[in-house]
């Protein structure tokens, strides 16, 4: 196949076999949410460019390097978005659900952009949950957020697995400070930043306390600290969101090198990362943007939310070997049927049984070959059951019931007494 019908660089297909844990995953997620109390928006893949230069910030890595981004027939530059919360804020924005204080705790899915080196668990079409909230500006909101993650963890089996870091940026005054006191420290240690981290000094300092480069973290040892510059109302925020997080026995580390990679975030900002995906080690974050929403034009309203990465989670299930078995299996019964006769009573045989149980995976193969073919077939599906009808059994109005997995022997059925049967052997296990 030429390079030109092939899938792009970083885009990748995600094939049948794959998509039963993405579905899983999802649906775990988007249960949690549901009992949470969040409802689900969906915005546009393509933005304005303008949204994301003055959300994000002009001199981010995300701007600067990262954006697909082009004009359009119009002339309008547009972006296939790199991030959800941008989006988020404009469509809360432009349909006034946050107006007069409204508390909106809203959740969505789908895939983002980024022009980056693709590697395991980071691609240029990735896949991200986000959660955002908007007017509610004590840290217990902070909390729930990273409760119903801990939960999550929970339900997939991968508490073990993670580890939650900590900080707080403080206000945006608060943060202005701090990074004139840290500009002012490593400008005299220049020659000890590689190249990057001085175009870094220059542009967005705080991203130089996330630098991966090892002599630069050396110099950081005794650069100054953000907790030191905190004003006291995002210190006691911080303070509450720590006794909340005590309380609820979820265990964390304060990384005050944490910063995030935004121009938006202000007071907390948190990082579920693990140490087994290699150099992707960060599989959810968020924290708080109390001044986007203002930055962005609407009234002053504070936001809080996270992202999480459906590719790297769904990598880590897989590591971990916390995949659950049924998953592999994606049919219950598998119906064989012979002959023209038989394939007509299979056909309403098989949509009777599907309104009495609506939760089986039934799968019909009528017409596929000889018997021995189509119980190859069957047996490859990983259907716990094969079910039998040919012209013997439609002259009784009876099925073959043959167990495929395990023990037990084959017997007939009566059509009519099919549907309980597959209810005490499937449904109910």
């Amino acid at each position: 196949m030429s390079k030109s019908l092939q899938a792009i660089r970083g885009m990748n297909d995600i094939l049948p076999e794959q998509t039963p844990l993405w579905r899983y995953f999802e649906g775990t997620v988007a249960r949690l949410l549901d009992n949470y109390g969040y409802r689900q928006i969906r915005m546009p893949i393509v933005e304005f460019t303008e949204l994301f230069k003055r959300s994000i910030g002009e001199v981010t890595d995300i701007v600067e390097k990262e954006m697909y981004t082009f004009d359009d027939r119009n002339g309008d530059s547009l972006t296939l978005r790199p991030e959800g919360t941008a989006a988020c804020v404009r469509a809360v924005l432009e349909h006034g659900i946050t107006g007069g204080g409204q508390v909106q705790k809203l959740w969505y899915i789908g895939p983002m952009f980024r022009h980056e080196r693709p590697q395991k668990g980071r691609y240029r079409q990735f896949h991200q949950i986000g959660c955002e909230v908007f007017n509610l500006d004590g840290p217990d909101i902070d909390a729930e957020l990273i409760v119903l993650t801990w939960r999550l963890w929970g339900e997939l089996g991968i508490r073990d697995a993670v580890k939650l870091e900590l900080n707080s940026l403080g206000t945006a005054q608060a943060r202005a400070r701090y990074r004139d006191a840290l500009v002012e420290f490593l400008s005299a240690r220049l020659e000890h930043l590689d190249e990057d981290n001085q175009r870094r000094l220059k542009t967005n300092p705080l991203r130089v306390l996330d630098t991966k480069n090892p002599d630069t973290q050396a110099v950081l040892v005794d650069a100054p600290k953000m907790a030191d510059y905190l004003d006291e109302e995002s210190r006691v925020h911080f303070e509450g969101l720590k006794a909340r997080l005590d309380a609820a026995g979820i265990p964390y580390v304060i990384n005050p090198k944490l910063v995030r990679g935004l121009d938006y975030y202000s007071k907390t900002v948190f990082e579920w990362v693990t140490d087994k995906l290699g150099a992707q080690g960060t599989v959810c974050a968020g924290g708080r943007y109390d001044g986007l929403v203002e930055q962005m034009g609407g009234k002053p309203t504070s936001g809080v939310g996270f992202a999480m990465g459906i590719e790297r989670l769904v990598l880590m299930l897989e590591a971990l070997d916390k995949v659950p078995e049924e998953l592999a299996r994606q049919v219950d019964v598998y119906l064989c049927a012979f002959g023209e006769a038989a394939e007509l009573a299979a056909l309403t045989l098989s949509e009777r049984v599907r309104d009495q149980l609506p939760n089986l995976r039934l799968q019909i193969n009528a017409g596929a070959g000889s018997f021995k073919s189509q119980f190859k077939k069957a047996d490859k599906s990983g259907a716990l059951y094969a079910l039998i009808l040919g012209d013997d059994e439609l002259a009784q109005q009876v099925v073959g019931f043959k167990p495929l997995r395990g023990q037990g022997e084959q017997q007939s059925i009566a059509w009519d007494a099919l549907a309980a049967h597959l209810a005490t052997c499937v449904v109910q296990g």
